[in-house]
């Protein structure tokens, strides 16, 4: 029988605007002629057009983790645990028989350890497969399967900020720290407003430094 394989990538784990996604995608014959990679080394139309092929040509599984859920999160737990959370769930969604994720944690092996741990105590009580979880650094250059999700992740951050400045009618720029744009957004926010919304990730030094 066919291995179940899948790739998993997050986009917006660091910006300190807007939310954060985790991506997962089913391999498929073919996947590697599409020319997928890293998704920042693609352009943001080829990235849509990528997004649209790969959606069509297989399983592909999205988590939105709002920057409210985020500042929450990080009451309880490290980002480092929401990540093995949010990877997690994508494991359970699919029960893979092997996946290939880009590691969420400086050390690899660790973060393929928790996110084994996370997937079986998610099952418990399920039928689950026996799973394989290879977590590396940069798995988004190394496997096609992880670019892919890479790309997906991304295009879902894009889209969501692209329509978080079409609902307030202002540019935000890429929603990341060292974005010039962003931070200038961020400084009318603080003279304009005692309480920052939502989409802001309070938790984050860069907006505790403006205030």
């Amino acid at each position: 029988m066919e291995l179940r394989e899948i790739g998993i990538d997050e986009a917006g784990k660091g910006p300190v605007i807007g939310s954060m996604f985790v991506a997962g995608v089913l391999n498929f014959e073919g996947l590697e002629t599409l020319g997928v990679k890293d998704s920042k080394q693609l352009s943001p139309s080829k990235r849509e057009y990528l997004a649209e092929r790969i959606e069509a040509l297989t399983e592909v599984y999205v988590l939105e983790f709002t920057a409210n859920e985020i500042d929450e999160g990080r009451k309880r737990h490290t980002l480092n645990v929401i990540m093995v959370e949010l990877f997690s769930a994508v494991l359970i969604h699919f029960q893979p028989d092997r996946a290939f994720v880009d590691a969420a944690d400086v050390n690899p092996d660790r973060f393929a350890v928790n996110l084994k741990s996370g997937y079986e105590k998610g099952m418990s009580g399920g039928r689950k497969r026996e799973i394989e979880i290879i977590s590396a650094s940069k798995a988004d250059v190394r496997y096609p399967v992880v670019s892919a999700a890479s790309v997906i992740a991304k295009v879902h951050r894009d889209r969501s900020i692209r329509q978080l400045e079409a609902e307030i009618g202002m540019e935000i720029g890429s929603g990341y720290p060292a974005d010039p744009k962003t931070i200038q957004f961020l400084n009318e926010l603080v003279k304009e407003k005692a309480e920052l919304p939502a989409y802001v990730r309070h938790s984050w030094k860069t907006v505790k430094r403006l205030r």
